[in-house]
């Protein structure tokens, strides 16, 4: 086996990139899989795609290197699974996703750290609505308990809440780009292959995918190649749904929708709780509400707001959610300095539906992980969005298992 990161114009003068192909039969394919989407997720499944005795993968990245859109542009939490109603795939895949996480990250030397998280109730409303997480938490076995005031005002005196404090013990924080590089090294490191600067225009299944897959790749300099593998996983984050499209027949298309976040800096050093602090979440709000997160080196942000946006990479911070964001903030902090809160950096999430982001509002919207009917060694990822970064591991365990059970 051997270890290369490339890209598209590389592996074509390889060799490893033919123009056309002669044949339809799987087994002659370049590879036994291809990956499209150097994302966290698309990284963790090529990695465990790889450790298949004998496999060949390439993970396909239209950027210029792993992780550059919705991986790296997050809170970086570690989530317990409170959220996604006791039947859905984000709520089993995050909380085997945690475990596994934790457990990685813990061999690995990964950054990461079990801050805990607080979920505040400023109202007899919003403590209802932690009442209901925490029954539902004893249902998945993940542990939550109410602080009484005294401890929460011992432990954090600098956060209101006025009606109840609910604890998530297991929730954290990670580096997710340290992350991400370990994934791209042990991939590599057991013979993956990453093709860089390598966008998708075309992809074709060879009867229905009976007899592999056909993907064509634009190069740098403009020219189209085209590899066979055997087995195609899409997991492309913002651009899945395109790709899928390219695939799926006209009436299995979906739009797709895209849910721009702001994220706000606070760098002055007062206050500055030591855990993670969310508002009672809001049904039918698309976000969890503008959180206070930390990073590891213990820098507060906030964020995310929701704004639904047509295009999946405008980027560009926008201040008109600030006034609101800081009402929000000051409802659970109210010792925040608003002039010292800054626009930072903005993240999309992909999504297949405006739904909300807990399964107590309107229209959630489950990930969409499923081998699709009448197409061989083809498994679609869609709206992998959080809790994806906590579930990239056992998402990549599920994904192998609907291609090879």
């Amino acid at each position: 086996m051997f270890s290369q990161r490339v890209s598209g114009r590389a592996l074509s003068r390889r060799g490893l990139l033919r123009r056309s192909f002669a044949t339809s039969v799987r087994r002659q394919a370049d590879f036994t899989h291809a990956v499209i989407g150097g994302g966290v997720v698309g990284l963790a499944i090529a990695r465990q795609l790889q450790g298949r005795e004998g496999a060949s993968t390439v993970l396909i990245e239209r950027h210029g290197s792993v992780g550059t859109e919705t991986s790296s542009r997050n809170s970086e939490v570690i989530h317990a699974g409170l959220y996604y109603g006791p039947d859905s795939s984000k709520t089993h895949l995050c909380i085997r996703g945690k475990s596994m996480l934790y457990e990685i990250c813990a061999k690995h030397s990964i950054p990461h750290r079990n801050t805990g998280k607080w979920i505040v109730a400023q109202d007899d409303t919003q403590l209802k609505a932690l009442e209901e997480i925490h029954e539902f938490s004893k249902q998945v076995g993940v542990p939550t308990r109410f602080l009484t005031k005294e401890e929460a005002k011992r432990r954090e005196p600098d956060v209101r809440a006025e009606a109840g404090t609910l604890e998530s013990s297991t929730t954290g924080i990670v580096d997710s780009h340290a992350l991400m590089q370990y994934l791209e090294g042990d991939f590599e490191h057991h013979g993956g292959i990453c093709a860089f600067k390598s966008p998708v225009v075309h992809i074709s299944p060879i009867n229905s995918g009976r007899g592999g897959w056909e993907i064509t790749i634009r190069t740098e300099d403009g020219e189209e190649a085209t590899i066979t593998a055997e087995t195609l996983v899409n997991s492309a984050g913002l651009a899945a749904i395109p790709l899928s499209n390219m695939i799926l027949p006209k009436e299995r298309h979906r739009k797709p929708f895209y849910a721009k976040g702001t994220y706000y800096s606070y760098p002055i050093s007062h206050p500055k709780p030591s855990t993670l602090v969310y508002p009672a979440p809001v049904p039918g709000h698309g976000g969890l509400g503008t959180h206070l997160t930390l990073d590891m080196a213990g820098r507060i942000r906030f964020g995310p707001d929701v704004e639904w946006t047509d295009s999946p990479s405008d980027y560009a911070p926008n201040p008109k959610n600030l006034s609101a964001a800081l009402d929000d903030i000051q409802s659970y902090l109210p010792g925040i300095d608003r002039d010292a809160v800054g626009l930072d950096y903005v993240g999309i999430r992909p999504k297949l539906g405006k739904a909300s982001a807990t399964s107590g509002g309107k229209g959630f919207v489950d990930f969409w992980i499923e081998k699709e009917e009448g197409f061989e060694g083809f498994v679609n990822l869609l709206g992998i969005e959080s809790p994806g970064l906590t579930s990239c591991l056992a998402i990549a365990e599920k994904v192998e298992g609907l291609m090879y059970r």
